[in-house]
């Protein structure tokens, strides 16, 4: 059976939001009896080792960066690292499913972040689309009201580390392959476990907890190389809505592994996101078509 380049693309975003997800439910289920940092430091080397060897596989590791190509990838490196700890404090704490809907406002916080420091053009309608957006977030967190979690702000502050990270290396040359960027990030986010560990402590892990954190690590590889294959086999426009799909199975996860199921307000909030997020995705595409045309 032919399959287009499209559909398989649209199959492999689907695939690496699900491994993205699995991945998050592993260390939320290792967090609740090993040290953060410990697990992160452990899930790390396996990234790492995973990693290494698919950059020597494909001469990664042999291109050249310039200096000013290592300062973007540092700098990536640096809010990945703040990322990962606001990110898997937030989820200690609070439902997989609610995390999750945060970050979902993800790439409409991208889009207006890249107008504000690299001048993109956004019109009205898409504009219009990422307040409504911002509006579905507050209404998840809800501040001021019985519902509200403060680890949800921790949740907002890993968006805003995950958009200064990928706002980072926009000027990054082309030359520079994915595999590298990646492979910096997971090696700073490794040494801030290990450093972490210092004041988190270090217990002995358990045969299960163990294997935990390898299937964390694997699936965390797994999604990377499904989201880099995705941006590549199928046009970005139609592919990147799919990465909403991790919404659904954060919910299904949440409520198999840990007996969680957002409430009311959450749905409402998560809907309202997720809507705005594709409208911005889809108007994005219709411009950049007409542009071509």
């Amino acid at each position: 059976m032919n399959i287009s380049d499209d559909l398989r693309g649209t199959l492999y975003m689907c695939l690496s939001m699900m491994a993205f997800t699995v991945n998050d439910a592993f260390m939320k289920s290792v967090t609740q009896t090993l040290p953060l940092y410990q697990t992160i430091a452990l899930r790390g080397v396996i990234a790492v080792c995973g990693l290494g060897l698919i950059a020597a596989a494909t001469g990664a590791l042999r291109i050249k960066l310039t200096r000013a190509d290592v300062r973007l990838v540092a700098v990536r490196s640096f809010a990945d690292v703040l990322a990962t700890v606001f990110f898997l404090t937030a989820l200690l704490h609070m439902p997989l499913a609610n995390l999750s809907a945060i970050m979902q406002a993800m790439p409409l916080a991208i889009t207006l972040g890249a107008a504000l420091l690299y001048g993109d053009q956004i019109g009205w309608r898409r504009m219009s689309a990422i307040l409504v957006g911002f509006a579905g977030v507050m209404i998840i967190i809800r501040p001021g009201t019985e519902g509200f979690d403060r680890y949800a702000l921790l949740g907002v502050a890993s968006m805003a580390c995950v958009v200064a990270r990928d706002l980072a290396v926009r000027p990054l040359k082309s030359h520079v392959p994915s595999v590298t960027v990646a492979l910096g990030a997971a090696v700073g986010v490794t040494l801030m476990g290990l450093i972490g560990t210092l004041w988190g402590g270090w217990a002995a892990v358990s045969p299960g907890q163990g294997l935990s954190i390898l299937g964390a690590g694997l699936f965390l590889i797994a999604g990377y190389l499904s989201a880099v294959t995705a941006m590549r086999w199928g046009e970005i426009g139609l592919v990147a809505p799919f990465r909403y799909t991790s919404l659904l199975w954060a919910i299904l996860l949440g409520w198999v592994a840990f007996s969680e199921l957002p409430d009311f307000w959450t749905l409402i909030g998560s809907g309202i996101v997720v809507a705005a997020g594709i409208f911005t995705l889809l108007r994005e595409r219709a411009l950049n078509r007409a542009l071509a045309a």
